[in-house]
């Protein structure tokens, strides 16, 4: 059965104001790119070796599934029936996190926001931007060439070359209009996210003690 609609939250829940107090003097990191791009691997890197909590969405997503609460199984039933999980529940889920880790310098949210909406909702719930988006450059070839290869080791049938070029289209069209909203606030930071994974380390580590 599906889900009704009006069952779902139409919008994210605000922070409270001593909510967002606790994270006034986090570092906030977006981290966006491309299928393929590497950013999860950098992101991983960087938590360990600043201290910072990663919040990567579509694992977020995948573990709130897995739970047997009524926002899980909303989760769960929407991902099953292949439809886009709302940004109500998604924003509530990254703001929820953040505040899960009050120990924590930062937070890497890898994958998010996705689509300009949510990049201005975020702004109106947690009361603030993120100190910076980092955006990892690569080319298509490149991406589909990764993704190929995990899907090889990782058995993920999700992994061919069609769909994966269709991720790509589908992640291009949406960030484009991400990335015009954070460049004019002066808050990109890019990274050419190709060659070998030390060097690309080597590179986010520069953005990451820019701001230090």
């Amino acid at each position: 059965m599906g889900l009704c609609e009006s069952s779902l939250p139409q919008i994210g829940r605000a922070l409270r104001p001593r909510e967002k107090e606790a994270l006034k003097n986090r570092l906030i990191i977006f981290v966006v790119g491309g299928p393929g791009c590497g950013k999860g691997t950098q992101c991983k890197n960087m938590a360990a070796k600043y201290g910072f909590c990663h919040v990567g969405l579509g694992q977020l997503l995948r573990e709130e599934a897995q739970r047997s609460t009524q926002r899980g199984r909303q989760i769960r039933n929407i991902m099953q029936q292949g439809l886009l999980v709302p940004m109500a529940l998604i924003l509530d889920m990254v703001s929820d996190n953040l505040l899960c880790h009050p120990e924590s310098p930062g937070f890497l949210i890898d994958g998010f926001p996705r689509e300009l909406e949510q990049a201005k909702e975020f702004e109106r719930l947690v009361g603030r931007d993120p100190d910076i988006v980092i955006v990892f450059d690569c080319s298509m070839e490149t991406m589909v060439r990764r993704v190929l290869q995990r899907g090889r080791v990782e058995h993920r049938a999700d992994d061919s070359e069609p769909a994966i070029r269709k991720r790509l289209e589908t992640h291009y069209t949406l960030c484009e209009p991400v990335l015009t909203f954070y460049q004019q606030k002066n808050l990109l930071r890019h990274i050419l996210a190709e060659g070998a994974p030390e060097n690309i380390f080597a590179k986010c580590c520069s953005v990451i003690e820019s701001l230090q």
